[in-house]
Order: structure tokens, then C-alpha cells, then sequence
């Protein structure tokens, strides 16, 4: 296949990649479900379809859904918490506020607690603001059923969401803070920037040293740092998921990453992966398109 079919797809691509990330937290995930797209693309009837962005998010829903369905005992039987795979992101995808916000571990976990047509209407519709009429050809019910859908996902997000609303500028300082902090070993600091009520997930998969069970409190987060990092432990600044985060490199190896949530200047929750299989979307920037 070639000319406008391709390049229709070409154009597309970064978009349908984001709707299908959005909807199973995977970056692998979602490239499967790419190739599954690209595939039902080339066998369609090219000149029947009159609206190839709607077509192509249609299919890539349907494919994602089925994906999301069939992946939930593989959720059920991971070992320790669940953690979305992150992205390496270039720093302007922060310039789409609302994109940033949907692509964030924080919005990704919240995603995560929606049963999956629930998740699949609001991710098209919060965020990609696509009409009722095409969501309810996507999920396979009634534009009727589909708003009441949505107007039941949007209240459960709500519900869920980050309590307060941060400035770019705030949310970086303090991560940059803790970034130094850490580097340093300066627990004064890192007391000061984390919140009382601190919470850490830690994702190894079963597959590296990891905590089995979200760590509460500032305390016990902190003396689960100070427990569990090398002596040649280096960390470097990168953007994740739209937002700045932390790349933790031991003797030259990356050995994970970290995410946050700022809330009222300090760091409420920090998400830490280290599960090898969920890193390699953190070599090379990944394109996000709303």
C-alpha cells in the first residue's frame, strides 16, 4: 500500500499512538495495537472512507479496548504495584497543558480504576475531544449511552484527581529539589519536600528489588530510599509523561525512573519504576499528538 492511504495513516500515527497509551498505560501495548491498525487500514476500502482520522481512531478504540479486556488477568497476577510504562517526552509536550495532564502517571492511574468503555469514552472525549456520534460508533452503543457514559467517567475522574492545581514553574522547583536532595543525601531537604502524608509505589514486576506494597508516610518512604540506593547512584533530569521526572543511572546503566505528584508545593505521591521491561520507552522521545 502507498500514496494517500499511507500517508493518511503517516499523519495520524502520533495521535492514534496517544489515544491507544491513554487507554492501556503500555507503550508496548499500544504499538501492537498499532500494527493491528496499520494492518485492518491496509485492507480497507480507501475510497469509501470519507473521514480517515475518524475511521482510524474508531479502529484503533475497538483494537485498544479489546486489548485492555484481554489484559486484565495479566494486571490481576502482577507481582507488586502496577505502574504505567513511561515515556520519554520532549519538554513542548508540556505546552499542551491539557495533553501533559492526560499522559501524566497521576491521570494514567486514575484511568486505571475505570472499567474500559468507561475509560475509552473519556480519553476520546476529555481529551480528544471527539463528537458523541463517532465515540458511540467506536464503543459499539448509542450516542444516548455513550454522553451517560461519559458524564459517569468524567465524575469518577473528578472524584479522583489531584486535589490542587499547580504552576509549571512550582511543580518544577520542587522536583528539582528533590532531585538535589536526593543526589546529595540532604535528608533535611528531602524532609521538606516531601508531604507528611507522602505516598511511594514502586514498580520492579517481580523482576528487580521493588517494595510489594505502596509505602505511606514521609518517614518510611524516607528510610526506604535511604535503604535501597547505591553508592553510585546518579540522577539525571529527563522529561517523562509531559512533566519533569528523574532518571536513575548505576555505573552507566539506567536503573529506572522516577515521576511525581506535586500538591501544595510538595511531592504527595512518587512513582518509581524499575521494572527493565517498562524502560524502553525511555531511550528516545516519543511523539504525542492531540
Amino acid at each position: 500500500m502507498s500514496g494517500p492511504a499511507t500517508e493518511a495513516f503517516v499523519a495520524h500515527r502520533n495521535l492514534l499512538f496517544t489515544v491507544a497509551y491513554e487507554m492501556l498505560g503500555s507503550a508496548a501495548d499500544a504499538e501492537d495495537v498499532l500494527q493491528e491498525v496499520w494492518l485492518r487500514w491496509a485492507g480497507a476500502e480507501h475510497e469509501d472512507v470519507r473521514e480517515p482520522r475518524a475511521y482510524l481512531v474508531r479502529i484503533t478504540t475497538r483494537l485498544a479496548l479489546n486489548h485492555l479486556r484481554s489484559g486484565a488477568r495479566r494486571r490481576e497476577e502482577y507481582v507488586g504495584p502496577w505502574l504505567p510504562e513511561p515515556l520519554l517526552t520532549t519538554p513542548d509536550v508540556a505546552d499542551d497543558v491539557a495533553l501533559a495532564d492526560s499522559v501524566s502517571t497521576a491521570m494514567l492511574l486514575v484511568l486505571e480504576t475505570l472499567p474500559p468503555t468507561e475509560r475509552a469514552v473519556f480519553v476520546l472525549r476529555e481529551v480528544f475531544d471527539v463528537p458523541y456520534d463517532e465515540i458511540a460508533a467506536a464503543v459499539d452503543k448509542s450516542e444516548a449511552a455513550v454522553r451517560q457514559v461519559a458524564h459517569r467517567a468524567r465524575a469518577h475522574v473528578q472524584a479522583r484527581r489531584p486535589r490542587t492545581a499547580v504552576t509549571a514553574a512550582e511543580r518544577d522547583t520542587v522536583i528539582e529539589r528533590f532531585r538535589l536532595a536526593t543526589e546529595t543525601g540532604d535528608l533535611q531537604v528531602l524532609m521538606d519536600v516531601l508531604a507528611p502524608d507522602v505516598v511511594l509505589m514502586t514498580d520492579g514486576g517481580g523482576k528487580v528489588q521493588a517494595a510489594l506494597n505502596p509505602i505511606h508516610g514521609r518517614d518510611k518512604v524516607l528510610r526506604f530510599l535511604t535503604a535501597v540506593a547505591p553508592d553510585a547512584l546518579e540522577l539525571v533530569p529527563v522529561w517523562l509523561n509531559g512533566s519533569p521526572a528523574i532518571q536513575f543511572v548505576v555505573g552507566g546503566h539506567r536503573d529506572g525512573v522516577g515521576t511525581m505528584l506535586v500538591e501544595d508545593g510538595v511531592v504527595t505521591r512518587l512513582y518509581l519504576v524499575r521494572n527493565p521491561d517498562k524502560l524502553a520507552s525511555v531511550g528516545e522521545p516519543v511523539p504525542l499528538a492531540r
